[in-house]
């Protein structure tokens, strides 16, 4: 999920999220001159357009490498196929200590010129889909469009992390620090960022990464700020019974109906933009039983931390009232009503400041190549480094995508505007990773 940024909402959000100072949320604000100057001097340069023009003649085969892809599935815990995959791409692109990590994570390095061991930006696309097990995948063509399930999000966007290593390859582009090229695991909903997570967290990496740039499908946008999120399944127990012979005895169906309406009535503030809700209710065996158990998952986001932590405190205070109200109103000489909470999901909120020099070095290279960024608050892979205080963004790949998580999810073919937006994407990397 991504939400645009307009120019009077930005600062006091991002002041919420962060006590950091922001400037104005235009692009020449969060971009001096200098760095403008530099990415247009890149762009200029002979080396840039040669490698420009490899992703151009590249064409073909980064259609070609997204279809591949895409028709190898990659469920949610299921991306072991895809990954493989991936991993032989990278030893083939000539990236070094290619491996896939324990969580699953395909990687490999394109060492810099800097000192071994030092610093390195990761550049990362992740290999998960939100399509279950059994989807057919098969890539179809209508007209200017290919479609297939999670040919967008976010697979089109591995296809081109293995473009630009072929285009600076190309071009003999060398940068100062290593890149750490990644598809990993886990970005979608039950994956809970678990790939990222495990790479700042207990990677062999986690103590050099300076930088993050995830790619996901789209354009202008410059992800800054990070949407967190907690997921609770909450079930509810009881003896159970006939419908009839029991009747009067608790209901957890009545005690989760008691905890819904009490969690309908949450009260959340507009700024920082907070929901809530709740996605799945389940339990019971018939008609005609009291259930023995019933369950709900309950989504809760917000842009700010403290409201987050307020959502879940609510969503915690609430639940033993709800069940203290089903066992006073109905018989519990069978037994009484309890509940069990669990956390199935924890995305922490995170920001990057606009005026921060990833930020700025995004923004100038849009800027050079002619386009207007867009600063964007989201859920991504990013949310991980920018909880943890490490620069990180989440740009466009360049490709436009529409019906993104449906069955009709599709990519459109257009050559030019989408390598020009790569071009962009391109410039930032070399331009973070200390290249010229």
């Amino acid at each position: 999920m991504i939400r645009r940024l307009s120019l009077s909402a930005c600062l006091p959000l991002l002041s919420l999220l962060s006590a950091a100072s922001v400037q104005a949320a235009l692009p020449e604000a969060a971009a001096p001159r200098a760095t403008i100057a530099r990415l247009e001097a890149l762009n200029a340069s002979d080396s840039f357009k040669t490698a420009a023009a490899r992703l151009d003649a590249d064409w073909d085969r980064i259609v070609a490498d997204i279809i591949t892809l895409t028709e190898i599935p990659a469920p949610p815990f299921g991306e072991a196929k895809r990954a493989s995959a991936f991993a032989d791409m990278l030893k083939a692109h000539g990236l070094e200590d290619v491996e896939i990590d324990e969580e699953g994570n395909a990687m490999g390095l394109r060492r810099g010129t800097g000192k071994p061991g030092g610093p390195l930006l990761v550049v990362a696309a992740h290999l998960d889909t939100v399509f279950p097990a059994g989807t057919d995948v098969k890539v179809r063509r209508e007209g200017d469009r290919l479609l297939a399930p999670g040919i967008g999000d976010d697979t089109c966007s591995l296809s081109v992390l293995l473009a630009f290593i072929r285009a600076m390859d190309a071009a003999g582009i060398r940068t100062t620090h290593d890149i750490l090229f990644v598809g990993n695991v886990g970005e979608e909903g039950p994956g809970d960022l678990r790939g990222i997570r495990h790479l700042f967290t207990k990677s062999k990496y986690k103590d050099r990464v300076a930088q993050f740039v995830a790619f996901e499908p789209g354009r202008e946008g410059i992800t800054i700020g990070g949407i967190g999120s907690k997921r609770y399944k909450v079930a509810f127990k009881g003896p159970g019974g006939h419908s009839n012979g029991d009747f009067g005895m608790v209901n957890p169906a009545y005690a989760m109906a008691n905890a819904i309406t009490r969690f309908s009535q949450m009260p959340v503030p507009k700024e920082p933009r907070t929901v809530f809700n709740v996605g799945i209710v389940e339990g019971g065996t018939s008609v005609n039983s009291i259930p023995f158990e019933t369950a709900i998952t309950v989504d809760m986001r917000s842009e700010g931390k403290a409201a987050l932590d307020a959502q879940e405190t609510y969503l915690l205070g609430l639940l033993q009232p709800a069940v203290d109200a089903e066992n006073t109103a109905r018989s519990t000489a069978k037994g009484k009503i309890s509940y069990e909470a669990k956390k199935v999901g924890d995305r922490p909120v995170g920001l990057t400041p606009a005026n921060s020099p990833i930020v700025q070095v995004a923004t100038a290279s849009a800027l050079a190549a002619g386009t207007k960024p867009v600063y964007r608050i989201g859920s991504t892979d990013s949310n991980i480094p920018m909880s943890l205080g490490i620069p990180a963004i989440t740009l466009g790949s360049g490709f436009s995508t529409s019906r993104s998580h449906s069955l009709e999810e599709s990519l459109l073919l257009d050559r030019p505007g989408t390598v020009k937006h790569m071009t962009v994407g391109l410039a930032t990397v070399i331009a973070l990773a200390g290249g010229k």
